[in-house]
């Protein structure tokens, strides 16, 4: 079998193409890069039928915001959209780098395995941009799935205008149940939180909720009940069903980097990939954004607007690379 013929180097290798990783890629061609985006097709929020917040998109579905980017990123003659999923990137020795035509000496290979019969691909770049999103755990109920996404969402601030005045439930059992449940506050007072048996909410707290009328519930709950595509409630593992027609359950989360290999990405408490403020991850030359990175799952118009901002530092970085005349932005 003949060996792969890597393409021609390019400037950016952008791993994920939703909101983060589009909008950057945008940025970037319009400042005469050469980048290629590697997407696997498999975009977290693809069980929601509707996105809300985007301004002059308000209601259109988040496959629908990833079609339109990518027609309007590949409309760019430096623009590479491959349909593959990463499955290596490796740094690039300096001389490696050089000999690419990187004149600081920073370069990486990356390797993607195609998806739908869309053919392999291997790029050498000189910069990285993360911008895989994550993966997410779902309380393990047998019905969950089944719901999630349309009687129960994840972002409270997508999805909570949509659920005004309705008896709804905020599941979970990670420590910030208390804020989302303020968060929710503003949409219904009819809302129970379930702990699941966690012991996540605190004592202060629980007064504080049921001073607005929050309930908290911390039995475990056996599963999610519905009729047909309607979600009617929540059984409990004694038996007893509250009635509740959704709410937000709280995921957790987990970022996808496992084609770093043994490269030192540095993560927070939650998993997350940390960045400096140009958002530079712990390994120079590899770049992290959108909900990859904390505060972890936003908006998709954040995500969106933080790709763009990461895409201005990432540029003048290879601007002042190339020049060398370091780091600093002045």
């Amino acid at each position: 079998m003949t060996e792969r013929v890597p393409e021609a180097p390019i400037g950016v290798a952008i791993i994920g193409g939703g909101p983060a990783g589009l909008s950057a890629g945008l940025q970037l061609v319009r400042a005469n890069r050469r980048i290629a985006i590697l997407d696997s097709n498999r975009p977290r929020h693809s069980a929601t039928l509707q996105s809300h917040g985007f301004l002059t998109r308000d209601g259109a579905s988040p496959l629908e915001l990833r079609r339109l980017g990518r027609e309007e990123f590949e409309g760019y003659p430096s623009a590479i959209f491959a349909q593959a999923m990463t499955r290596e990137v490796t740094p690039l020795t300096a001389d490696e780098a050089r000999a690419a035509g990187f004149p600081d000496g920073i370069g990486f290979r990356v390797r993607g395995t195609g998806i739908r019969g869309a053919a392999d691909v291997e790029y050498i770049a000189r910069r990285v941009l993360i911008a895989a999103g994550l993966t997410e755990e779902l309380p393990p109920l047998p019905m969950i799935r089944a719901y999630y996404g349309t009687a129960l969402h994840s972002c409270v601030e997508c999805d909570g205008f949509e659920k005004t005045d309705k008896p709804l439930v905020l599941i979970g059992e990670t420590a910030d149940l208390f804020a989302r449940a303020l968060l929710i506050s503003r949409f219904s007072s009819d809302l129970i939180v379930f702990t699941n048996g966690a012991d996540t909410i605190r004592a202060e707290q629980e007064a504080q909720l049921s001073a607005i009328g929050i309930r908290v519930e911390r039995r475990a709950i056996d599963d999610i009940v519905g009729e047909k595509a309607d979600m009617t409630g929540v059984r409990l593992a004694d038996g007893e069903v509250i009635p509740r027609v959704g709410g937000f359950v709280r995921p957790r989360w987990n970022a996808p980097v496992e084609f770093m290999g043994e490269l030192p990405i540095e993560r927070d408490d939650w998993g997350l990939v940390v960045t400096d403020e140009r958002g530079e991850t712990a390994v120079r030359g590899v770049y992290a954004v959108g909900d990859i990175v904390p505060p972890g799952p936003q908006q998709l118009i954040i995500a969106a607007g933080n790709g763009a901002r990461v895409a201005a530092k990432l540029n003048m970085d290879m601007i002042r690379g190339a020049l060398g005349v370091g780091l600093i932005d002045e």
